[in-house]
């Protein structure tokens, strides 16, 4: 069965992703959620299965955004959202509290345990001759490595160069099969631990959205440890997007909602650096569906 984007309303024709060559045309049920959202949020947005299409060209996003990204499981090509800032990628999940990414009937039906997500962020040059970087979100359901697999234990060892298995089981989309760090494209794969497990499906945006933030505030806080490759994402970031970072002074004061947000990560009441800086704008009504356990 083909990838479908599902919503609380009728059914679109079927539609084809002519920016790539190896993904089958995916079923749209449409619902006009886009007209609440800013102008600059949809600019240069897309969402689909496959490969994503790069274009210095920000135009405005000519779709519509599903109330429901429904997952299949196994082989298949990932899902991804492409925005042209990380920062825009973060303000344009948050503002999207009716939508949500929930396994497919079918994996539902071959799964009977939780299902989590495996997220890569990639960066991607819109020219090669350009300063500009586009930020694009893949995600999968995590799958379990098979025990006679050749090379399984590198992909256990919470390398953030490395694809995670799941990504392995159908073909790469085109800016994912350079590597981590080519001129032109660059990956991260977000790793779990305690504090930040991978997300428990069904997922919102915005709580995926807080996710992102936490697993950038976790790149952060090891910029100076040099032998982990966990600070990549700050790094990136930081490189491709240096008028993009806000500062504390710039946030206004919205306690409830920094509260809400480290309650939601786990946080709890530990001491926190300038994190609220890079979540102030995430500004919605929250729905407290945990992530991760």
């Amino acid at each position: 069965m083909a990838p479908t984007l599902s919503a609380a309303s009728s059914t679109s024709d079927l539609q084809e992703d002519k920016d790539s060559d190896s993904r089958a045309s995916s079923g749209v049920e449409i619902v006009s959620n886009t007209q609440y959202l800013d102008a600059e949020l949809l600019a240069g947005l897309a969402m689909n299965f496959g490969t994503p299409p790069i274009s210095p060209s920000l135009k405005p996003f000519a779709g519509v955004i599903p109330n429901v990204v429904a997952l299949p499981y196994g082989r298949t090509l990932p899902f991804y959202i492409k925005a042209p800032t990380w920062r825009n990628m973060l303000k344009l999940m948050a503002r999207l509290s009716g939508t949500r990414l929930e396994p497919t009937m079918e994996a539902m039906a071959v799964v009977k345990s939780e299902m989590r997500l495996r997220v890569v962020v990639s960066f991607v040059k819109v020219h090669h001759a350009s300063s500009d970087w586009h930020t694009v979100l893949y995600i999968t359901i995590d799958h379990p490595i098979p025990p006679n697999a050749p090379t399984g234990w590198k992909y256990k060892n919470g390398d953030t160069s490395t694809l995670p298995w799941s990504y392995t089981l159908s073909q790469l989309p085109a800016f994912l099969r350079d590597g981590a760090d080519s001129p032109l494209s660059k990956f991260y794969t977000i790793p779990s631990t305690n504090e930040l497990p991978f997300p428990v499906l069904p997922i919102s945006f915005p709580n995926l959205a807080t996710y992102l933030a936490t697993a950038l505030e976790t790149a952060r806080d090891a910029m100076h440890d040099s032998s982990s490759g966990v600070r990549r994402l700050a790094k990136y970031i930081d490189q491709f997007y240096p008028n993009d970072r806000p500062t504390l002074d710039d946030a206004p004061e919205r306690g409830g909602m920094r509260q809400r947000l480290k309650n939601l990560v786990g946080m709890g009441s530990k001491p926190q650096r300038d994190r609220n800086a890079d979540v102030y704008e995430l500004v919605t009504p929250f729905v407290p569906d945990d992530f991760g356990r």
